[in-house]
């Protein structure tokens, strides 16, 4: 099995790039309007942003920012294939600008732009994020009428273009193969995610506070959610690359656009390291497993012949793990992925 990984060091805008109707599935986190470390890249994009923040003008700031995610998420419709998904990992952002302190419900106005496009929203996500402050409101201290609640969570939206996927006798082999563990579908596919402590996907401190880099955990459960191996996953605002990585150690192809290429620092290296990763992934998965076995009531009477465990459904046999083998790079921000 081989996959490919390919980035696009521009705006993504149109996704020009990127075939009609050749995309499985969108796993993403874009910049987020009204949040203070994303302005001076909206009012790159856009200087009468820059006035309208200047100006005090946060309903018409919050517009002009929306209008920018916009032009990709209309992209995503030519290129995302009939029963394809999106996944969108945004926050709500409060802010005050002038005397008025208030909330800017980012998740809501990307759903309604979403809607208006044709995608149909599923259940969304909620990630609860934890907090290091000591108080869980902010505001007046003790005296009613001024304070407000702490935001601890952001939204994975979570989007189907059409219908249910029909599968072809040959992706129905690689259905199989992608199948997840029983315990591994009760955790995911709950619309409350506590996901705290995980590994970044760079060790570098700034990076992540410049990107806000989501956990690996995140693109890794909804890649192996909504995607089988062979599939390709498109990020169009890729930041420190967690959605390409996690699609390569899934065994899936990836299209990644980013504007910041200073974000991308360390990746080649990161990449070449996935035979070493994706066996450490592996054996993550497969020792979480017997684990949960070893914990069950009630005993397994399936077994998976390729990894060799007891399962708890007939649907878990075909589950296979692909261990890359060698990462080639072609071309700058091009790398072919041959797996075990």
């Amino acid at each position: 099995m081989q996959t490919t990984q390919t980035i696009h060091i521009q705006k993504a805008a149109r996704l020009q790039e990127v075939d009609d109707q050749s995309v499985h599935l969108v796993v993403t986190s874009p910049p987020y309007p009204m949040i203070r470390m994303w302005d001076e890249v909206f009012s790159s994009l856009n200087p009468e942003i820059e006035t309208a923040l200047a100006e005090e003008n946060a309903k018409k700031a919050f517009n002009l920012m929306h209008a920018e995610l916009d032009e990709t998420w209309e992209a995503l419709w030519r290129v995302v294939k009939d029963s394809g998904f999106v996944c969108i990992n945004i926050g709500d952002a409060t802010r005050k600008l002038g005397d008025v302190f208030e909330l800017h419900p980012n998740a809501a106005r990307i759903t309604s732009k979403m809607r208006a496009l044709g995608f149909h929203p599923l259940p969304p996500i909620i990630w609860k994020k934890t907090t290091n402050a000591p108080n869980k409101f902010m505001g007046s201290g003790m005296l009613p009428g001024g304070a407000y609640v702490t935001l601890e969570h952001e939204h994975i939206l979570v989007f189907r273009k059409g219908g249910m996927r029909v599968f072809d006798e040959e992706e129905k082999k690689r259905r199989k193969a992608s199948a997840y563990f029983y315990e591994e579908r009760n955790r995911w596919f709950t619309n409350v995610w506590d996901i705290r402590g995980v590994r970044q996907m760079t060790k570098n401190g700034e990076l992540r506070k410049r990107s806000a880099a989501f956990p690996l955990e995140i693109p890794l459960r909804l890649i192996h959610m909504h995607s089988i191996k062979g599939d390709t996953v498109l990020d169009p605002f890729l930041g420190t690359a967690s959605t390409l990585y996690a699609a390569a150690l899934s065994g899936r192809n990836a299209i990644a656009y980013e504007i910041d290429e200073t974000l991308l620092n360390g990746l080649e290296s990161r990449l070449f390291d996935l035979p070493v990763e994706s066996l450490l992934y592996m054996n993550d998965r497969l020792n979480d497993h017997q684990n949960f076995l070893r914990k069950r009531e009630k005993k397994a009477t399936h077994f998976n012949p390729h990894l060799k465990t007891q399962i708890v459904t007939k649907q878990e046999e075909g589950i296979r793990f692909h261990t890359v083998q060698k990462v080639e790079k072609q071309g700058k921000y091009r790398y072919i992925i041959d797996y075990e």
